[in-house]
């Protein structure tokens, strides 16, 4: 049985993980015949109220939010061994682009937070897949870029622009579809990239969890 790290970042699409994108990416790969742990880093992040969509001079923890979609069984970010694990994931929301990295901000000129930055590296170098859903794409361009990894987001202009100065190679692809690299073992799917509705969502995620089972 395959076993797969997902990767969160908070609860919530406005600043942590996308719920929706997260659970279809739970279901899936274990529908495929995979094993998934969860991690969050142990960090704090600024709430944006989900009714408002603005700050509300809150501050919550990532790991302690995250583990509300992950039913509690999560781990510390710094105690994901890649040698322990087949494949990679990471859900999609803005905490990718606020918690996990300052994108949101810097765009390709970013910082990828240094704990992520070398779990993507090592399964890179391992040869293990990594799949990504929504906007987190972005991280594996940057971090990934040299390698001209090709991905998508979907077929927002101004963040495939950002991408491809990564080094990167934007796709344009439909909410229900993937792309793969086979080269470089990246899988991504644009998920709520798109005002989708959540069947078809999950029809994109699905095949990127079975590509990444089948990758790994």
């Amino acid at each position: 049985m395959k076993k797969i790290a997902l990767i969160l970042s908070g609860c919530g699409h406005r600043d942590g993980s996308e719920i929706t994108e997260s659970v279809s990416l739970l279901i899936a790969l274990h529908q495929f015949g995979a094993t998934v742990t969860c991690f969050a880093p142990d960090l704090e992040f600024e709430v944006v109220d989900h009714l408002t969509g603005k700050k509300n001079g809150e501050k919550r923890n990532v790991l302690t939010e995250a583990a509300r979609i992950a039913r509690g069984k999560i781990q510390d970010l710094k105690e994901l061994k890649c040698t322990n694990f087949d494949g990679l994931a990471f859900s999609g929301g803005l905490g990718a682009v606020k918690n996990l990295s300052d994108w949101v901000v810097n765009g390709s000129h970013c910082q990828v937070l240094p704990a992520v930055a070398q779990i993507i590296k090592e399964f890179h170098q391992q040869s293990k897949p990594i799949g990504a859903a929504c906007i987190s794409p972005v991280l594996l361009a940057k971090v990934l870029g040299i390698e001209g990894a090709e991905l998508t987001i979907g077929n927002d202009p101004e963040t495939a622009r950002e991408i491809n100065k990564t080094g990167a190679h934007h796709v344009d692809c439909p909410v229900n579809d993937y792309v793969t690299d086979r080269l470089t073992k990246v899988i991504t799917s644009p998920a709520y990239m798109y005002e989708a509705l959540p069947h078809e969502v999950f029809k994109g995620l699905s095949g990127l969890a079975k590509e990444l089972v089948e990758m790994s």
